[in-house]
């Protein structure tokens, strides 16, 4: 076997092993669920969630987005350079008037658009399903009646952070205590959870961002390269997937549903680099305006994840707002590190 492909190999059987296990990290350590924790092990899970958003907030802006914005405009800069090279025939003055027409063009944020269009993609997916389970709409901290007060067999909110102290939560809350900012993740009697619906456009997003990271990986021609790059990526894929696994916990999802988008998860980066390994053997092209354009929906998607429902939860929590600072600033300094090399 080439030396090249031993190292691709190797980095898959990595990508495997790594993610697999500091996901079920989170997922399957009982001390890692919050519903349960009091006092001091109740404060350094909300830190470790607040370090988790971080990471989602500079892998979020770091990667998905820069990666987007970077292959769109590469793309769309191939087609129009292609597509003035084809009006050779047609004569110097008539080709120079198409380079500036297609120059012009391309000073529109084509990117910037694709990304917004998943934005808006995956609010208003939230938004059907919230409409047709019949749940409460976002208050984003309006007070009005708490639809856990009627009922008491409904579950309570799934992001705990803000709820009051146990043997108060069979009563509504009075008027002078804020209500938690998203507080239509309150699920519904025979309804799915939005949490969970949220949990699982997360793992969508960044399924088909270690998809695009594998194959990035599986096209390098060199040995140093490549090494370097699934170095990086391996960094990558353990924080993300710790992170992934805590939110799977943490938003309600099922144990069994944890264990399919977790190992699913993990096939992802080794599936992109097969892909990639194929393709550089073949001679083939990686990538393309369609490739790029579905990580920029994704990219759009992530981006909704993260500030509207992953940061406001965590910012919720009744820890110290510098504390809570620190460990968001801290898991983006580390996304922002790692993108130094990846």
């Amino acid at each position: 076997m080439e030396p090249l492909l031993a190292v691709k190999f190797g980095c898959v059987v990595a990508l495997l092993l790594i993610t697999l296990v500091c996901g079920l990290i989170p997922a399957q350590v009982k001390w890692f669920q919050i519903k349960a924790a009091k006092g001091r092990h109740r404060r350094i899970l909300s830190y470790i969630g607040c370090f988790a958003a971080g990471v989602f907030l500079g892998a979020c802006l770091m990667h998905t987005a820069a990666d987007a914005l970077t292959d769109i405009q590469g793309e769309l800069s191939k087609r129009l350079q292609q597509a003035v090279a084809g009006q050779n025939l047609t004569g110097t003055q008539n080709n120079s008037s198409k380079a500036s027409a297609c120059g012009a063009e391309l000073d529109y944020p084509f990117a910037e658009l694709v990304i917004s269009l998943g934005f808006f993609l995956v609010f208003l997916t939230e938004s059907l399903v919230l409409h047709c389970c019949h749940s409460a709409p976002p208050t984003h901290g309006a007070p009005g009646k708490d639809p856990a007060c009627s009922a008491p067999s409904v579950p309570s909110v799934p992001h705990s952070h803000g709820v009051p102290a146990p043997g108060n939560d069979s009563t509504c809350l009075p008027p002078s205590i804020p209500t938690v900012p998203h507080s239509h993740g309150v699920p519904v009697p025979g309804g799915p959870s939005p949490g969970s619906f949220r949990a699982l456009v997360l793992f969508i997003t960044l399924s088909l961002h270690s998809l695009f990271e594998g194959l990035a990986v599986g096209v390098q021609q060199g040995e140093a390269g490549a090494l370097q790059l699934c170095l990086a990526v391996l960094v990558h894929k353990g924080v993300i997937a710790f992170s992934l696994g805590l939110q799977l916990v943490q938003s309600g999802t099922r144990p069994r549903c944890r264990l399919l988008y977790l190992g699913i998860f993990a096939l992802m980066s080794p599936s992109g680099m097969a892909v990639g390994i194929g393709l550089s053997l073949s001679g083939g092209a990686a990538g393309g305006l369609a490739m790029a354009l579905l990580e920029g929906v994704a990219a759009g998607t992530f981006l909704y994840i993260t500030f509207l429902e992953i940061l406001p939860h965590e910012l919720s929590s009744r820890e110290p707002p510098l504390a809570k600072f620190s460990f968001i600033a801290l898991g983006f300094t580390v996304m922002a590190t790692i993108a130094i090399w990846a």
